[in-house]
């Protein structure tokens, strides 16, 4: 298993993932990042952004999930954590503290806190934020664009 950075030719895999992922949760609804016009493009839209990228993991050559860092609208030192999405069939093998650990890295060279929205009923995704170190906040952060979500966390990095 490899995790390396988006390739345009990685976008159709990537936004499929997530699409099944969010369609398997009844998420593909407004508000979610189902709805997202980035979503068809990652590699394009992480490129054209400061401090900002995206990776994928990728297990016999085959593009099984990813996530990504990008600056949180209105909050300079603020960075959130986006799309991380795993196949089923991949997930609890480790590929997604191995994203984790690669994106947070990242964030700490360019960012001082990260932020990230998700829903309660991710359970998995939940308790593996809070080994991370997210704290739960009561509310999302101002210039939130994902409205559908309930859950929403903050972590100081070093």
């Amino acid at each position: 298993m490899i995790v390396r950075e988006i390739r345009a030719e990685d976008n159709a895999a990537v936004a499929a993932i997530i699409r099944e992922s969010l369609v398997a949760h009844d998420l593909a609804i407004p508000g979610s990042a189902y709805a997202d016009p980035e979503l068809d493009d990652l590699h394009g839209h992480y490129r054209g952004l400061h401090h900002a990228r995206y990776w994928v993991a990728e297990v016999a050559g085959e593009v099984v999930g990813g996530v990504g860092v990008a600056p949180f609208i209105g909050a300079g030192a603020v960075c959130e954590l986006q799309k991380l999405y795993l196949r089923p069939d991949v997930q609890g093998r480790g590929l997604g503290r191995k994203l984790m650990d690669t994106a947070l890295a990242f964030a700490a060279e360019h960012y001082r806190h990260c932020y990230l929205e998700t829903m309660h009923g991710l359970k998995a995704a939940c308790v593996l934020y809070g080994k991370y170190g997210f704290e739960s906040l009561p509310e999302p952060l101002p210039g939130s664009g994902h409205s559908a979500m309930d859950a929403w966390y903050l972590k100081r990095l070093p």
